[in-house]
């Protein structure tokens, strides 16, 4: 998942971030196999609410003649998950880039698209925020959520 500057149609923000929701759900297959408990459970509603957000996107898009992006077979993690420190850490990079392409939907959305990538954005920083007090990880927030550091 990469960061990208605002794009400059609606439909190619959702797609943007269609993509950041398929690399997420896929993120939170190597998460979750490392945790255990509460947080394996805060995992799996995570990648849930990751797939909910896919499956409205794909329908939105596809309703409304937007280009789906296809998801691919699999994705580059950006380090290896070998304990609960390293999937802990990888939750809150998760978070946060998919924050980045929900951001960057916002000047370019308006009404329902605008609504949806605001709330979408705002999961995805309660989230890191909850991942970064499990992992020990301060600050807990970040003074502007999906914004590069």
């Amino acid at each position: 998942m990469n960061r990208r500057t605002a794009p400059a149609a609606p439909g190619d923000a959702l797609a943007g971030a269609l993509a950041a929701e398929y690399a997420a759900i896929y993120a939170y297959g190597p998460i979750g196999v490392r945790l255990t408990d509460a947080d394996r459970r805060a995992a799996r509603t995570a990648e849930a609410a990751h797939r909910a957000r896919r499956d409205a996107l794909v329908l939105q898009l596809s309703a409304t003649g937007g280009t789906v992006p296809a998801d691919q077979a699999g994705y580059a993690l950006p380090f290896p998950v070998t304990d609960r420190a390293s999937a802990l850490r990888l939750a809150v990079q998760v978070e946060d880039r998919t924050a980045a392409f929900w951001r960057a939907a916002l000047p370019v959305t308006t009404g329902a698209d605008r609504t949806r990538a605001l709330n979408a954005l705002t999961d995805c920083a309660v989230r890191a925020t909850r991942w970064r007090r499990s992992a020990g990880i301060t600050p807990l927030t970040v003074p502007f959520p999906g914004r590069p550091a």
